[in-house]
């Protein structure tokens, strides 16, 4: 991963998508990664509407996605056991933590995730 690289959670691109100027600001100025279960959250959404879903797949072609392999899922148990965060948020930070970025979020829940470089967004 290149020096300007966030880890971004599904609540940041929804702050993006709806023109949060901080927000956009911080993402134009880095490369934004992010797990497959952020694209999956994005995109199952169950009140997408068409147009919604082009603007969100243009904002994923820009996104680098990760996907899981066995080491993100070894961390995804054990952060989990020991931080008991749901199973998405366990797989988006054990992926951030194995890419070694620091995880830009709007949720406070991670913080319970010790090992994890975490950028805690106050709305």
């Amino acid at each position: 991963m290149s020096g300007n690289s966030i880890f971004v959670d599904t609540n940041i691109l929804l702050y993006f998508l709806k023109g949060d100027k901080e927000v956009v600001e911080i993402l134009a100025n880095n490369n934004v990664v992010i797990s497959f279960v952020t694209e999956l959250e994005l995109l199952s959404f169950s009140k997408l509407t068409a147009s919604s879903e082009k603007v969100v797949r243009a904002l994923l072609k820009d996104c680098l996605i990760v996907n899981i392999n066995s080491e993100i899922k070894d961390l995804t148990i054990a952060f989990r056991k020991k931080s008991k965060i749901k199973l998405p948020d366990a797989i988006i930070a054990a992926s951030s933590f194995y890419h070694k970025l620091p995880l830009f979020t709007a949720d406070k829940q991670f913080r319970t995730v010790e090992e994890l470089d975490v950028i805690i967004y106050e709305v």
